[in-house]
């Protein structure tokens, strides 16, 4: 579990996140939703230890990660940020195995190894794994991405809890892929041993896949739980600015939103 006790950050006397608590659960997947410019990516770096907060204490399984090494964060926690750079003409292959570079020493294990393999299959970048990296289109280098992510924290490590943050990752990918995504980071969440959370802008995708939401507006935290419990006509109109309309469509779950 992850717990954020009145976490706050400021940059220039402003706070971008302000007096935010929130726990989250492995198991479950955790999607923050807001606003632009509401703080949802600056949290995201505080309870990943990106960032460092002014003020609150951010907890790893009842552990304040203030302390804690590089490495020792990087073989648990995994991070995939909004804006990716890798100039250098690598493979494929190269750079999902760039997750595990917190796992081993001067070369990978055939574990490590193995590990790639499974990762790429699962988001099947398999057939791309020759490719030169910076070739590919916007979306192939996001599915990339997450690949090189969850190598990272794709096995157990001695019982510890592993956590995965995915800031805005449904970035460059079409309807397809992002529900593909969807379906399997909630697979992943739902494994028990990884707590994911994630940012993502879409109302509807946030309804449907989300275990937890947590709404942000204005650095504040202003409703979290069930969707039905935070995306109210009122939530929804205070934050965004805009009317929705709730439908229920008959063979699918949960509402659906429909903006004026």
């Amino acid at each position: 579990m992850i717990e954020a006790e009145g976490v706050e950050y400021r940059v220039a006397g402003r706070a971008l996140v302000s007096d935010v608590s929130a726990s989250f659960e492995a198991g479950l997947l955790h999607l923050v939703i807001g606003p632009n410019g509401a703080g949802k990516s600056t949290l995201i770096k505080v309870l990943s230890r990106l960032l460092r907060p002014d003020r609150g204490s951010v907890r790893y399984g009842g552990v304040d990660i203030s302390a804690s090494t590089e490495r020792e964060l990087a073989r648990r926690r995994a991070v995939l940020s909004q804006a990716v750079e890798i100039a250098f003409p690598l493979s494929v292959r190269e750079v999902v195995t760039m997750g595990r570079y917190p796992h081993f020493g001067t070369r990978p294990t055939s574990d490590d190894e193995a590990i790639v393999d499974e990762v790429m299959r699962f988001f099947d970048v398999a057939g791309m794994a020759e490719r030169s990296y910076p070739t590919l289109s916007g979306g192939e280098k996001q599915r990339v991405n997450f690949a090189r992510v969850l190598a990272q924290v794709w096995r157990p490590i001695d019982g510890v809890e592993r956590v995965l943050f995915l800031d805005e990752p449904l970035t460059f990918l079409d309807i397809g892929h992002q529900l593909d995504f969807m379906k399997k980071v909630r697979a992943t969440a739902a494994t028990g041993g990884v707590v994911v959370v994630g940012v993502v802008h879409d109302l509807n995708l946030a309804a449907r896949f989300a275990d937890r939401l947590l709404l942000v507006n204005r650095g504040r935290l202003v409703a979290s739980g069930t969707s039905d419990d935070v995306l109210t006509p009122e939530n929804v109109r205070e934050a965004f600015g805009v009317n929705p309309l709730v439908a229920t469509i008959p063979g699918t779950a949960g509402r659906h939103f429909i903006f004026e």
